[in-house]
């Protein structure tokens, strides 16, 4: 079954970019680019989910999560 996981992508002043799942409290990793940053959060949330599963842990999904943003002053 398929799950769907919203990343967040930092980039980082010395180059590349922070990945982080917020759904997945610790879930972060780094990729040089955004297409590597993307193939590292893959493998991140794979091995985070064998874990949960491994615990017997529930699995979260944010398929159904809806992202805003706000500005403030």
């Amino acid at each position: 079954m398929k799950k769907s996981f919203r990343i967040i992508l930092t980039p980082e002043s010395e180059g590349g970019f922070t990945v982080m799942v917020p759904s997945l409290p610790g879930c972060i990793t780094w990729g040089e680019n955004i297409e590597h940053a993307k193939l590292m959060a893959r493998e991140a949330i794979d091995v985070y989910l064998e874990e949960l599963q491994a615990n017997g842990e529930p699995i979260p999904d944010d398929t159904n999560s809806l992202e805003l943003s706000l500005l403030v002053d």
